[in-house]
């Protein structure tokens, strides 16, 4: 299993949106459901800091994950572009 984990923050009217895009269902889900070995997203949420956010992105390996961005490398993008105004800061605490 390979993993790819993301921190988040976001501002407080920005949150419910964040959750709908990034979620397990979210926008984010969809396009990597376009990849072969996509295991599932999980969106995590601080208890104490509803500002405070983690995806988890799960490939059945790396080569899966490496795979899918060289396919769909130009949709990521786009899709990036898109959301990034969701959030105040993000972070991989995954390597790549």
């Amino acid at each position: 299993m390979y993993v790819r984990v993301w921190e988040y923050r976001v501002a407080g009217e920005d949150v419910d949106a964040f959750v709908a895009a990034y979620g397990p269902e979210g926008d984010w889900a969809q396009l990597f459901r376009r990849g072969r070995g996509y295991a599932g997203t999980e969106l995590f949420r601080d208890a104490e800091d509803a500002a405070h956010l983690v995806t988890v992105d799960r490939w059945v390996d790396r080569d899966s994950w490496r795979a899918f961005l060289e396919e769909w490398q130009e949709s990521y993008q786009e899709l990036d572009v898109t959301l990034s105004a969701l959030s105040t800061s993000q972070g991989s605490l995954s390597q790549p």
